[in-house]
């Protein structure tokens, strides 16, 4: 995956800066997966930052343009990628849908929300990527609304192996304005991070779900 080295650390300084990534290797989190991490995301936090969000959306938008020219519909992952998903289409000044984890239970069952045409060209818009599965999810329920999905286009990703075979898989291109690599590069260059610490994230990375294992052995 190609990257602006400029936006990417940027946008990383932007993440730490008001706290939307946190990196703790002394004192993990613990995930919803039970997975351990020394690293939480919660991107939303950017919304709540008016020089931050407007960033994003610039830059998420100059990327759908360069990754896949100006779409006929954005479309955004709930619940993560609703707001900055409206606000990039409000920067193309093209439609905007939400696609749902799973249709409703009532009403018109909608799994997608707003009006989208069939063989309409798509760009899915995240916040996150972690495994990539419930992003896919989203894809999945486009293109069986016979929507053209030209890919994808995240905040940020972790950069896992599981992630890039399932993208792999579903013959999805993604595009994220930062990763993990960057990150770090950025935590260490702004001493947000210790060389010790980096070893830690790094091996975190290598293996997330076996970590707390590795952390257990620590005397």
């Amino acid at each position: 995956m190609d990257f602006n080295k400029d936006t990417a650390k940027k946008t990383a300084e932007l993440l730490l800066q008001v706290k939307a990534i946190k990196l703790s290797p002394q004192d993990p989190f613990t995930w919803a997966s039970g997975w351990k991490s020394p690293i939480y995301c919660d991107n939303r936090i950017t919304l709540s930052y008016p020089s931050v969000r407007n960033f994003l959306k610039e830059k998420i938008a100059k990327l759908v343009e360069e990754k896949h020219g100006k779409p006929d519909a954005i479309a955004g992952v709930a619940t993560g990628a609703i707001a900055i998903g409206v606000l990039v289409a409000q920067e193309l000044g093209v439609p905007f849908v939400y696609v749902r984890p799973e249709p409703k239970k009532h009403g018109r069952k909608n799994q997608i929300e707003g009006y989208l045409e069939s063989g309409q060209n798509v760009v899915v818009i995240e916040d996150l990527i972690s495994t990539g599965k419930s992003s896919l999810e989203a894809v999945k329920a486009l293109k069986e609304e016979n929507a053209t999905v030209k890919g994808m286009v995240a905040i940020f990703s972790y950069g896992f192996d599981v992630a890039t075979k399932n993208f792999t898989e579903y013959n999805v291109e993604l595009t994220t304005l930062s990763n993990y690599d960057f990150l770090l590069e950025q935590a260490l260059d702004s001493q947000y991070i210790s060389r010790d610490e980096l070893r830690t994230l790094e091996d975190w990375r290598m293996a997330p779900s076996e970590w707390k294992q590795n952390e257990e052995q620590k005397p």
